[in-house]
């Protein structure tokens, strides 16, 4: 301390002879363009001034020398004229005042602020403000010479070190930083590692005023989860890059800074620990990604790529961190880190070839840029309308284990995902879930990259998904870059994958016991009393080994020669639902006016019942099967663990949600007008009234104007919670005695479950009649395929239903549309009175080749009106 105290004066003075010298060098200038450019002024009466009518000419070195020796003898300096641009009209002092100051100078009194500012000003410049680059586009505008910014930029913003000091917000600067930064001084005293503490206690980032979205759901968000502290002032950032970037000389500067940044920063992320060293280490990444110009393609090549893998060696903390900052900015800010990030992908994808030999998972700057669009993908979750109070997984009864866990560890092979599902670590250091967003800031659907997709091999990444190593990256780990036809894929590898393990565990488990036991989850079931014979024995599965729900499933009608490849499941399925949904059985309510199905809550069935619905759907997406059932979405939330909400009403219950919408917005006298209170009432299924307390002696309590929002809010959670309490949890039970394992909460978020249930609603065609192969002699330009399909896209909507129950054994178009569905047509023999015929479980039409159009589409509609049972051919 007493050494700094020591050096103070001889600083001081330092300071003083630098700025002295700089001002006698910025005045000799002056002079000497008065001499050689002269003020500007045709009338001019200075005879030391170049536009003087009585000024001899005189070379360059001659005007050095007299500009010299009229410095020495403080001679008039002239005002620059409005007519004439030249670099004394960077100073707009007069010479009076430019006389004045230096003279301040020679006495010591000078203060260096009142100093205009000269190129030597800026050559040990290592940090920035917005202050400072304007001064320095200034001073470079008006000599028309951008180098000494273009050296500036190039300094500072290729340097972490210098970034992170620069675009501070105010007293974000202690004196001991800025004399280090200015003398280059590499010592650190105790002070400045205080001060590299303390810099995280800075403003709190509010969201973006100026993007023109409207209010923003961040802002709520920020209570909720706590304010993003950073010490860049980002609005000066921006200003900035907004000022620069139209010069493209300035542009080229921050490309190749960044090309230089970008290794630096990447070596002391992965081998140094800055970040936990000084938590101001983000400003850089949160400076660099202000750059507006990173989607072109000059970055493209080789410094946004390079930049993303810097980032992606964020530690969590720090890419939480950014996430929460990023949700911040509004939804124009998100779609531009978007915009740049997807840019890089799609641009990688269509400039190389990749195959199964050359995998897309193996390129570092996809890999890199799809994880920096996981932050932005967090940080558009967090910015939008988040739900994160309503959850009931927790109140769930754990699933027993199987009784085959002994065994599977005996022998080897331990039980996958013991731990229970996997979770993405940064939506753990978040505190939330994909699911609990109701709207983000810009839909989910920009997120996702079609060129990617196809190019992706999934049966590799769906491996480097299980491996779980840093050495192979999976794109399943960021399942919101990919398309739901991609993900579905993915989920049937696992899905077969474990029933494949579940085979050959009951294998060993025969040689082992020497007790014969079947390798798939086997039933037999009478058409007539298919409810019976299915329930009744998945229950006793349920009860008595649940592993065994992991089986493959096989399917045998009782009197039908049908082998089961597919196509019985598909039907069993299909016969299953409509009993259960059949109104008459009282297990669910219908409504006429949105056309779906709700759990009834006054239903005479167990819980058990309830338990096998819900094994019936996990098993349908177990093995790949669509089912007919109408869910409102609210269904699908519970299923992901969330609870129903007031507005999840207008889906499910629409008419009581207007009503209760109404009442919210009423301006009038709640108690007087309405006369309703906490006390409701619902009925039977005979119609019988019954009285329910939202609150205890709720009949006593009158719904006012100040307690309305509290009495929706209860309506709610009883009408989608607590009134099928019982009902859904055994439901819901059923259903994960299938999918616990599976990937499938991970992969899905709500409305992509019932997709994978309910397949597409959008039925086209066309899109069919593309993707269809043809066999034995028939092609897309016979005769008889081209009758087919004119008859076949005359069909109405219920014929062509029809038709793809007949031919693939659901009504309903798969994930990804009917043209994912790869349907062959092939030839039957010649003309004949024959009936087409199919293949349920390998989508095959067995077509004869009718001799006219008429025949053909009389022959078809018999065939798709009147077909049921299957039978060998």
């Amino acid at each position: 301390f007493m050494c700094t105290c020591k050096r103070q004066p001889v600083l001081m003075a330092v300071e003083k002879f630098k700025w002295m010298r700089a001002a006698a060098k910025h005045l000799i200038e002056r002079y000497y363009h008065q001499l050689t450019e002269g003020c500007g002024n045709e009338a001019c009466t200075n005879e030391a001034c170049g536009s003087s009518p009585g000024f001899q000419r005189m070379d360059n070195n001659a005007a050095a020398i007299k500009a010299l020796e009229l410095y020495k003898n403080n001679a008039k300096l002239c005002d620059p004229h409005p007519s004439k641009k030249g670099a004394s009209s960077a100073f707009p002092e007069n010479s009076a005042k430019g006389a004045h100051n230096f003279s301040a100078c020679s006495n010591g009194k000078m203060n260096h602020k009142d100093l205009p500012p000269t190129r030597e000003d800026f050559r040990d410049l290592n940090y920035l403000t917005e202050e400072k680059v304007y001064e320095i586009l200034s001073l470079c505008s008006e000599t028309e010479d951008y180098s000494p910014l273009i050296r500036v930029i190039g300094r500072v913003f290729s340097s972490a070190e210098s970034l992170v000091q620069s675009f501070r917000k105010a007293k974000q600067h202690t004196k001991e930083e800025l004399k280090s930064l200015q003398a280059k001084d590499e010592d650190k005293d105790e002070d400045e590692k205080e001060t590299a503490s303390g810099s995280s206690t800075a403003m709190e980032v509010e969201p973006e005023a100026s993007s023109g979205d409207g209010p923003s759901h961040g802002e709520n968000n920020v209570q909720k989860f706590g304010p993003v502290e950073v010490s860049v002032d980002i609005d000066a950032v921006r200003r900035v890059y907004d000022r620069l970037l139209s010069n493209e000389k300035i542009e080229a500067a921050f490309l190749n800074a960044l090309v230089y940044l970008s290794p630096n920063v990447e070596c002391d992320l992965t081998y140094h620990n800055v970040y936990a060293a000084d938590p101001n280490y983000l400003n850089v990444f949160i400076i660099v990604m202000e750059n507006s110009n990173l989607h072109s393609p000059e970055y493209l090549e080789i410094a946004l790529p390079q930049f993303c893998k810097a980032m992606s060696k964020l530690p969590l903390p720090a890419l939480a961190k950014l996430a929460r900052l990023w949700s911040q900015y509004g939804a124009d800010q998100i779609r531009r880190l978007v915009e740049t990030f997807q840019q890089l992908i799609t641009y990688t994808v269509i400039s190389n070839e990749f195959s199964s030999d050359n995998l897309v998972n193996e390129d570092d700057g996809v890999v890199a840029a799809t994880k920096c669009l996981k932050i932005v993908y967090y940080a558009n979750v967090l910015g939008g309308d988040l739900d994160t109070d309503h959850n009931e997984e927790e109140d769930d009864e754990p699933i027993p284990e199987s009784s085959e866990l002994t065994l599977q560890e005996l022998l080897g092979e331990e039980r996958r995902n013991k731990k229970g599902p996997r979770v993405d670590p940064l939506e753990t250091e978040l505190g939330i879930r994909a699911s609990d967003c109701r709207k983000p800031l810009i839909t989910f659907e920009d997120f996702i990259n079609e060129p990617l997709n196809e190019v992706l091999e999934m049966d590799k990444d769906y491996t480097f998904f299980k491996v779980e190593t840093e050495s192979k990256f999976s794109f399943m780990t960021c399942p919101f870059i990919l398309n739901a036809v991609t993900k579905n894929l993915g989920l049937y590898y696992d899905n077969r994958i474990r029933m494949y393990s579940e085979r050959r565990i009951t294998a060993l488990y025969s040689l082992v016991q020497g007790q014969q036991l079947n390798p798939y989850l086997r039933l037999k079931v009478r058409r007539d009393h298919i409810i019976d014979d299915a329930l009744v024995r998945l229950e006793m599965i349920a009860m008595e080994n649940p592993a065994d729900l992991k089986k493959q499933l096989y399917v045998e009608f009782e009197g039908e020669q049908g082998v089961d490849e597919g196509g019985v499941s598909k039907e069993f399925f299909q016969l299953v639902v409509e009993e259960i949904f059949n109104p008459d059985i009282g297990m669910f309510t219908y409504d006429e006016s949105t056309k779906l199905f709700w759990f009834n809550p006054s239903s005479f069935e167990n819980e058990g019942q309830f338990t096998l619905i819900g094994i019936v759907l996990g098993l349908a997406i177990y093995n790949n099967c669509i089912l007919d059932v109408h869910f409102p979405m609210v269904v699908y939330r519970k299923l992901m663990g969330k609870k129903g909400t007031f507005r999840d009403l207008a889906d499910s219950h629409p008419v009581l949600y207007q009503s209760l919408k109404d009442l919210l917005e009423y301006e009038g006298n709640v108690e007087e007008d309405m006369m309703i209170t906490f006390q409701i009432s619902q009925t039977d299924l005979f119609g019988n009234p019954l009285m329910y307390d939202l609150k205890e002696g709720g009949d006593k309590i009158p719904v006012t104007n100040e307690n309305r929002k509290d009495f929706v809010a209860l309506y709610a959670e009883y009408m989608l919670n607590k009134s099928v309490e019982k009902q859904f949890k055994a439901f819901r039970r059923g259903f994960h005695m299938v999918t616990n394992e599976s990937p499938l909460k991970y992969l899905f978020r709500p409305e992509e479950i019932e997709l994978l249930i309910c397949g597409s609603r959008n039925l086209d065609f066309q899109a069919l009649e593309e993707s269809t192969e043809y066999d034995g002699g028939y092609n897309k330009d016979s005769r008889i395929i081209k009758d087919f399909w004119e008859t076949v896209h005359s069909f109405g909507q219920e014929q062509k239903r029809l038709f793809l129950q007949f031919t693939t054994g659901t009504d309903r178009a798969p994930v990804g549309g009917l043209g994912k569905l790869k349907m062959i047509i092939a030839k039957n023999g010649p003309d004949s009175d024959r009936l087409p015929t199919s293949h349920t479980c390998f989508n095959v039409l067995l077509l004869p080749e009718y001799s006219t159009i008429e025949k053909l589409r009389e022959r078809l509609l018999k065939a798709i009106t009147y077909a049921k049972g299957f039978g060998m051919l």
